[in-house]
């Protein structure tokens, strides 16, 4: 008579230890420290690169190692390894990035363009319906990182911190484009009333 043999359904502790990825599948939580620190660089690398923010690029890759661990039934082992699985888990987190960054610049440039045809406080002091042609057309023409922190500033009345918060840029970088943005406006609206 044959005695019939169970299969163990995880990997002996020891066996997890020494391969992560093995130890990652079977849902092993010290697991997850060691992917972490053997794959974090390379998934927040891959992010920096094609975001362009290293900010951006650590919520990436804490995004990638969570939605690792939640869906680490999905990955197996014996189909590829885990840094080819944390990789695709990490493009596809980019190209997410990327088109929340694509749908926030179409917003805030329709919701610009609405407001810049309509009375507005800040259009107070504004001689005419021209001039406010004028100032909506010279906004067009700043950088869009500009244009967008003028028009949440102008148009919302948002201030520097919370546009750093509704764009994911830092404050720095909000008062920068603001300051720039400002002083470039503030040029071209001199030159073309010079000329008239």
């Amino acid at each position: 008579m044959s005695a019939l043999v169970s299969l163990p359904t995880r990997a002996p502790a020891e066996e997890r230890a020494t391969d992560p990825a093995r130890g990652h599948a079977d849902g092993d939580e010290a697991s997850l420290t060691a992917v972490y620190r053997r794959w974090g660089p390379l998934v927040h690398v891959l992010a920096q690169r094609a975001l362009g923010d290293s900010r951006e690029a650590e919520d990436i890759t804490q995004q990638v190692f969570l939605a690792a661990w939640r869906g680490r039934a999905g990955y197996r082992p014996e189909l590829g390894s885990l840094s080819a699985w944390l990789t695709g888990i990490t493009r596809h987190r980019i190209a997410d990035a990327l088109a929340a960054r694509t749908r926030r610049a179409a917003l805030v440039e329709g919701a610009g363009a609405q407001y810049a045809a309509m009375d507005h406080p800040a259009l107070e002091g504004m001689d005419s319906t021209v001039d406010r042609a004028l100032l909506a057309q010279e906004l067009a023409r700043l950088p869009v990182t500009q244009r967008t922190v003028l028009r949440l500033s102008f148009y919302e009345d948002l201030t520097h911190q919370q546009i750093a918060e509704r764009t994911g840029w830092p404050l720095g970088t909000v008062k920068s484009h603001a300051r720039r943005g400002i002083g470039s406006l503030r040029l071209r609206l001199e030159d073309v009333r010079d000329d008239r």
